[in-house]
Formats: structure tokens, sequence, C-alpha cells
């Protein structure tokens, strides 16, 4: 029983330290070396089990025995400036003190016959962490109550851990379907939201009561179907993964506190033009807007007196749907070299610039992905691959005068990220 508990306890510290990513909102916009120096395009791509377990299970079938595990750099650069109470006129700028994360990762997929296969996989989400060392809106009330000013730091700390196991199995010759059931084990830690207290319907429950785990699950799906000797297709859904609610901080979240984590689904081909080049296309569609928690304006107007938190329609982040279009290209240069280029860009913003009240606290705003990378043959079996993605420096001013700050609230960030995995076949 010891071992098994420590066991437990390692493969979930491994997962914390794997959660953040150069992002789409906070769900990571590629998985692998492979697929993040094609920015994320790998659909239809068959080439790792990193991106097969977490984006396309059906794929697994046809990639055969393989081990995936690396390390990544990864460094979110930005901030936010904004006015320090509901009624003041001066501006403040603050930067979050984490900056850089290493990032462990790990895949494993085995074949039971020459048509089926099993995988195992533990991957994460989280798009920022903040800690600004500092309150933001300390002073921030309800004018027809006393203050309630910010007692501690300000920030927000989540994590997003999946555990799959994957089986897949080919229909024909060209065409395979492969199924996951996942479990996923969800932390919030939340910090220097005292001012927003009066706000809620649970005022004991809205800030700094440690870390909250949650758990739940769902099921992923996915299609690949080679349509001719040039064309491959993929295609994959992921149901909302429905979670119990975070009961300590049922006073900040939507339903009290209700996190479910949203479905997405994707859309991809690989169009081989020449035997060494092949060029591939992905669609994505993230389901934000459908988790009251997240999607639920926060631009409202503030009454004295009122309880905007906590209840079925109060405060959330603002976040809506994101469309993301991948592209990608790989290109076998010789046999000792695979050099492989990437761009991905989102329709929108995961939130528009009228909800920026708690978005300083989870500021996934870029939408811009510029990715590199190269893979070579280490041995017979075993494979090194590198990826660099650039997330564009992106900046959201919100320039009205809100119940936040009468000079209004700018959210500034970029992104870095290096990749280094090993792939070894057997």
């Amino acid at each position: 029983m010891k071992i098994r508990k420590t066991l437990l306890l390692g493969i979930f510290t491994f997962a914390l330290a794997a959660n953040s990513y150069a992002t789409n909102g906070y769900f990571s916009h590629g998985y692998g070396a492979k697929s993040k120096s094609m920015a994320g395009a790998c659909v239809a791509m068959a080439f790792g089990a990193m991106c097969g377990a977490t984006t396309n299970p059906a794929s697994l079938a046809v990639m055969g025995n393989r081990l995936d595990y690396g390390l990544a750099w990864f460094a979110p650069r930005g901030g936010v400036t904004a006015g320090d109470e509901a009624f003041f006129t001066s501006q403040k700028h603050y930067e979050s003190a984490h900056d850089w994360f290493i990032i462990p990762h790990l895949s494993y997929n085995r074949m039971l016959d020459k048509n089926q296969s099993f995988g195992v996989f533990i991957s994460t989400h989280r798009g920022i962490n903040t800690e600004y060392g500092t309150p933001v809106f300390s002073q921030f009330s309800d004018p027809a109550l006393p203050k309630t000013p910010a007692t501690s730091t300000a920030g927000l700390n989540m994590n997003q851990v999946f555990m799959g196991l994957s089986y897949s199995r080919k229909l024909t010759e060209r065409h395979s379907f492969g199924i996951t059931p996942i479990f996923a084990i969800q932390t919030l830690d939340v910090q220097g939201l005292q001012p927003f207290q009066p706000f809620s319907v649970f005022p004991n429950n809205v800030t700094d009561h440690g870390t909250d785990i949650s758990f739940g699950g769902g099921l992923r799906v996915g299609w690949l179907g080679k349509i001719t000797d040039y064309l491959t297709l993929g295609a994959s859904y992921q149901t909302p993964l429905w979670m119990s609610p975070f009961h300590d901080y049922k006073g900040l979240l939507a339903e009290e506190g209700k996190f479910n984590i949203p479905a997405n689904f994707n859309l991809g081909l690989a169009l081989r033009v020449t035997p060494e080049i092949t060029l591939a296309v992905d669609y994505q569609r993230i389901e934000y807007g459908d988790i009251n928690a997240m999607s639920n304006a926060s631009d409202l107007v503030f009454t004295p007196g009122q309880t905007l938190l906590g209840t079925k329609n109060g405060l959330g982040f603002g976040w809506e749907d994101m469309d993301i279009l991948k592209f990608g290209v790989e290109w076998k240069y010789s046999p000792d070299l695979t050099l492989r280029a990437g761009y991905s860009r989102a329709g929108n913003n995961a939130f528009p610039e009228t909800q920026s009240l708690f978005n300083y606290l989870l500021p996934g705003i870029v939408k811009t992905h510029y990715s590199i990378g190269l893979g070579t043959p280490l041995s017979k079996q075993v494979e090194f691959n590198i990826a660099f993605t650039y997330a564009a420096d992106e900046k959201m001013d919100d320039y009205r005068d809100t119940a936040i700050s009468q000079t209004g609230t700018t959210l500034e960030q970029e992104q870095f990220e290096i990749v280094f995995s090993w792939g070894i076949a057997f």
C-alpha cells in the first residue's frame, strides 16, 4: 500500500511539473516535440505517441510500439497595468514572478497484434500560473460597505492533469478508430481577492483557501483514414470533462465552484506532396463558452450590496470559444535529418478586451504561434527531436471607465518554448 501511494504521488507530481506550455487559451498548442515543431498540426500525421495519445487515438494503431519522453523549457512574459481600486485614477504595472518552467513529458504505445494497440498517457493543461508578489486592486470595495483590502499577494495556480488508457484498432487497411476514457484531476489555489468578498454569495469561499482539488472524467474518440497514397485525413472529439466542484472556492466561481473542462474537436489533413515533403493542416475548436465559470461575463456594473460571485450567472472570466488553424510542413532532408516548421493562428483571443476584471490572473491572450524544429536518428531505434515555439506578443487594452479603473486596464503577454524529446521504437 505504501509503495502504491508513493507511486501515485510520484505520477501526480510529475504531471503537475508538466503543466505549462505555449497556449491557446489554457490548452497547449501541441503535444510532443514533433507536433510542437509544426505548431500543433498532427491530427493526420501519426508520427508520435504523445500527439496520438492526446489528440487522435486512432493514429496509435498505425504507429507501432513506441515510447516518447522529453523535457521543455517554457517562458511566458507579460503583466498587467491597471488602476489600484474601483475609482482610483492612477495606474500601476504588475508582473508575475512565475516566468519560466521546466516541463517533462511521457507517452507509451504498445501493439497488441498487427491491428490493435494499447496506449497510456499523462498530459496536462495550464495556460498561465500567476504570482504578482503584491496585491492587485488592493483597495477595490463596495461603496456601501466597509473596505476589505487585500491581505495577501495576488495570484492563481491552476493545474489540470489527464490520465488515459487508449485503445486503437484498424478497421481496414486504410482506416482506424481509437477511443480513450480520460480521468482528470484539477487543483486550484487563488490568493489576494479579499476586496471581492462582499460581492459573493459565499464571501468566506472566495480566496486564500490553499489548494483545492477536483476529480472527473470524459471520453476522447478519433478516426484516421488514408484516402489515397498521398492524402490522409483525421478527426477527433473530446467530450467535456465533467468535474466535481471546487468547494473551497464556491464563492468565486460560478455555479458554486463548478469548473468543467471544455469539449474540443480537431480536423486535420496530411498531404505528401513528394516522398520527402508532407504538408499538414489542422482545425481545432475549444468550447470555453460552454463552461459558466470561464464564459460568464465580468464587465457588469457593480451595484452596492449586490452579490455577483458564486451564483449560476455569477461573474466569470468572460472566455469565448476559440477556433484555431494550424499549418505545418515536414521535410525529410536526408536519412539523418528531418526539418519541420509551423504556424498557427486563433481567430480570436480567449476573451474580448471588455473582460479584463479577473483575467490578470489568467492572461492567456496570445493567439499566434511560430514554430520550427528538427529530428535526427541516434540509432536504428532511437531518434532525437527538438522544437522551438514563439507565441507572438499580444497586447489588450480596455480603456473603458469601469468598476476596475477609470484609467483602464492593459494586459500583455508573449511566450517562448524549447522542447527536447527522444523517441524509442521497439
